[in-house]
């Protein structure tokens, strides 16, 4: 070991004796976690800067499921936590015509970290939104650095390092980065370690519970892959570590361990519980089929500059991968330590490519997009493997061979899979022959104890090397995936424009103000008003379902319906004010977009009405226009059998009507005769075409529609319906008459002032989902009932008033075990803990 790090050893393990030593030691310890953090957020920034995106360049980066998602939850939960929002914690006005917002939050707003959108105005999301990002990227490396120096004494600069590699691993970059909430199960996987630690140890018996419960809650999903993770590194420790060397000390670990994960699952059960049952009614997403990734693919992964969603993201840094290899090789290491992390590293290596074991890291579900969301475990072993082969010094020069020809062949058979980039060969090149030259430093510090300036030019070399390939790797995938996948521009003047008419329109609960078309996605989320446009993982099957029946759009399979430009959905949802917008210039990646935004007001129905006994005499079928007027209780579409020749439709309907086309799977144009081609964009099962109006019938009442298909013309039995104006006037009439004469709306909770004498069903104008409760009058809340997919209430008459309130399913189930977790957790706090082993004289 060079000298300035055998010093930093004997600091560590001798302060501890002196006057003071314990809290000096404490800092010595704290050196490697802060100095991980602050070059991780560096590196972030530089990487950030060099591929020009904002917040230090123009570009967006809010690509994928990162501008239409979680952006826009951001921006709502900033709102909703400064008091800002219709809703509350409970439902989400906003999106989906009311939805399940607790299971939302339990899914991607939960991280502590994510209440520092509190700190920043409303037009910075995007920049709060980043903070929140890199908070939890540096969290990450200094959770690991302190993980490390816990499993073994070492010099502190190579555990900042190696912490800062796990924080910038390719997972990071590839995947976490764009999914923020995925980034609290890379912060709980080192601190989930450490509580293995305290249970092998007998230490922190209510601390460790604490933490497990804190991962849990700020993200369950990749916190069960980091609790597999911690359960892999604790099994390792308890068959190698020393002070378990007995089988009863084993099995004790094991089991306080244990108690510490289930007692930690108990106190998240209140939000964890909401989740998963809001995940049984979530609209079904097609099953996949786990398929390997090629075994080339997955070695060129450990690479810099690769971005694929099809093959583990495995990038560590060359120099911290090179001390990985050298564990196997190394003597200076116990042969128990080497073989149990060596067997480790590579059993989870294998089971990312066999089916069973990967269900098992995916909870028993095949997940759509990224196969590969564990990696972040495999990342984790492989810098554990790295830190106990360098934590003693230098590994010996045998090793170091061993484990460089392991990286050049892996390099050598890694060369033709398709995810090595121009910059992979050139920036791997240049940190392994930095980090060859710290590596001779090291070992001249070695030989010449005078030479003190030698090992801190090797960590000077050692991070230069690490520190540049992280840069460049996280530059180059951030311009791959602007590349490569769907965007959206960054906030700016659009949506500025859209939110100040939103807000100088909103009458809620009067009626509804639908935003329109904002570039993104979850417009209502970033604007504001009360829509249909919802994106969630919990987007509930009743609401994408109903949605789709009555002519709305969706993408993501289902779970991101969109607005329906519509004056009968209108109706139907009460949406008194529609905002349409036009933008002013192309959609553009550098820039911010600008719209001219137009708001438009017209009579509707209130959000409460009734619809009389027995069921109208409406067109049969099961056409969007046939439900949409079963919905309405009114005949207002004449619906024509049209005759198809090739790529045109002709029929007949009444002068002046409007002419609506609906065909969800249908991808191409259709264009009235003389009026404008209109685009369709059915993807089938991914995309759903809304309807769309495509002009007015001629004086002559033929309907003439040109189509302009690409590909296969996929069409319903009734594609064309003629909207007659004044019988939708009428209705809403009707239904405004006989409605409720009053609304109030507080949270989640809606209560309606009716007519006397109003017989048959009280309708909301929301999706019946999971947890709605209604009664009439003074009468006991019941489950609500469903009409054509609303919520609704039977009416005998009698009732002036209904009122109906949402809890969110799972809340009682939760809160009896979490009050369970409370209880375990009290005795386990009055047992006695075990005084932590010396650090003096360890040996792993």
């Amino acid at each position: 070991m060079p000298p300035a790090a055998e010093a930093v050893c004997a600091e560590d393990e001798t302060v501890g004796d002196e006057p003071g030593g314990e809290e000096r030691r404490r800092f010595a310890v704290l050196r490697a976690p802060a100095a991980a953090a602050l070059l991780t957020a560096a590196l972030l920034c530089l990487a950030t800067r060099l591929s020009r995106t904002y917040p230090f360049g123009p570009v967006t980066r809010n690509v994928v499921d990162l501008g239409q998602q979680y952006l826009p939850y951001h921006a709502y939960w900033r709102a909703l936590l400064l008091g800002e929002t219709h809703g509350d914690a409970f439902l989400n006005w906003n999106s989906g015509f009311g939805a399940n917002f607790l299971g939302d939050i339990g899914t991607y707003l939960s991280s502590p970290f994510d209440l520092l959108v509190v700190f920043f105005p409303a037009d910075r999301v995007e920049l709060a939104l980043y903070v929140v990002t890199a908070v939890k990227i540096t969290a990450a490396a200094a959770a690991m650095a302190l993980l490390l120096l816990r499993l073994r004494p070492g010099p502190w600069p190579v555990a900042a390092v190696l912490g800062t590699a796990y924080a910038l691993s390719g997972w990071t970059l590839n995947y976490g980065a764009t999914v923020p909430m995925w980034l609290d199960g890379l912060v709980a996987f080192p601190l989930l370690c450490l509580v293995g630690e305290w249970a092998r140890t007998g230490r922190r018996p209510v601390l460790g519970p604490l933490v497990v419960a804190l991962a849990w809650i700020a993200n369950f999903y990749t916190a069960y892959m980091a609790t597999l993770g911690a359960a892999v590194v604790l099994a390792v420790r308890l068959l190698t570590a020393e002070e378990t060397a007995g089988a009863r000390q084993r099995l004790a670990g094991a089991l306080r361990a244990a108690r510490s994960v289930l007692i930690g699952i108990g106190l998240a059960a209140p939000l964890v519980v909401v989740v998963f049952l809001a995940t049984k009614v979530a609209d079904p997403t097609p099953e996949t089929t786990f398929a390997p990734a090629p075994w080339t693919d997955v070695l060129a992964r450990f690479l810099p500059a690769t971005a694929s969603v099809a093959s583990p993201a495995l990038f560590i840094g060359t120099p911290a991968l090179a001390l990985a290899l050298t564990l196997p090789f190394n003597r200076a290491v116990a042969p128990r330590v080497r073989a149990g992390w060596t067997a480790a590293i590579l059993l989870v290596t294998l089971s990312l490519q066999w089916e069973p074991t990967h269900l098992l890291w995916h909870a028993g579900a095949s997940p759509n997009g990224i196969p590969y969301r564990q990696t972040f475990v495999l990342c984790g072993l492989l810098l554990i493997g790295a830190w106990f082969s360098a934590a003693r010094g230098v590994p010996r020069p045998a090793a170091l061979l061993a484990g460089t020809a392991l990286l050049g062949a892996l390099a050598w058979a890694a060369r033709g899979s398709v995810d090595i980039d121009r910059w992979t060969f050139p920036a791997f090149g240049a940190a392994a022959l930095l980090a060859l030259v710290a590596v001779l430093l090291a070992l001249g510090a070695q030989r010449k104890s005078t030479a003190r300036v030698l090992p801190v030019l090797a960590v000077v070399l050692l991070v230069a090397a690490q520190a540049g390939e992280a840069a460049v790797t996280g530059k180059r995938i951030e311009e791959q995936q602007r590349a490569k996948v769907s965007w959206s521009p960054r906030v700016g003047p659009w949506h500025a424009t859209a939110a100040a008419e939103v807000a100088r329109a909103d009458a809620w609960p009067r009626h509804r103000t639908d935003p329109g078309e904002v570039p993104g996605g979850n417009d209502v989320l970033l604007v504001g008003g009360q829509g249909a446009d919802y994106y969630s993982s919990l987007t509930a099957d009743v609401t994408s379902r109903t949605l789709a029946s009555l002519g709305f759009g969706h993408y993501a399979k289902g779970r991101h319906p969109v607005t329906l430009d519509n004056p009968v959905a209108d109706a139907l949802f009460s949406i008194g004010t529609r905002l349409r917008s036009k933008p002013t210039e192309p959609v553009r990646q550098d820039a911010a977009p600008r719209a001219t935004v137009t708001a438009t007001t017209t009579p509707v129905p209130p959000l409460v009405t009734v619809r009389p006994p027995g069921r109208p005499a409406t067109h049969p079928g099961d056409s969007a226009f046939a439900r949409q007027e079963r919905l309405l209780g009114a005949d207002v579409y004449e619906l024509p059998a049209p005759r198809r020749t090739g790529r045109t439709l002709t029929a007949r309907c009444p002068a002046g009507s409007q002419v609506w086309f609906w065909a969800p799977e249908y991808k191409g144009t259709a264009a009235l005769a003389g009026e404008r081609p209109v685009s369709f964009d059915g993807k089938p099962p991914s995309v759903r075409a809304p309807m769309q109006a495509l002009g007015t019938v001629p004086d002559s009442g033929a309907v003439r529609i040109g189509l302009g298909p690409e590909g296969k013309v996929r069409l319903p039995r009734e594609p064309v319906g003629c909207l007659v104006r004044a019988r939708l006037d009428s209705a809403v009439r009707e239904l405004t008459a006989t409605g409720a004469t009053r609304v109030r709306a507080t949270g989640h909770t809606v209560t309606a002032e009716l007519p006397p004498g109003s017989k048959g069903v009280a309708v909301l104008a929301a999706p019946r989902i999971s947890g709605w409760r209604c009664a009439a009058d003074e009468a006991d809340a019941r489950p609500a009932r469903a009409y054509q997919g609303l919520v609704a209430v039977p009416l005998d008459g009698r009732a002036s008033t209904v009122t109906c309130s949402f809890r969110p399913p799972g809340m009682r189930l939760g809160g009896a075990i979490g009050g369970g977790g409370l209880r375990a957790l009290g005795p386990a706090g009055v047992q006695r803990p075990r005084r932590a082993p010396p650090l003096r004289g360890f040996r792993p």
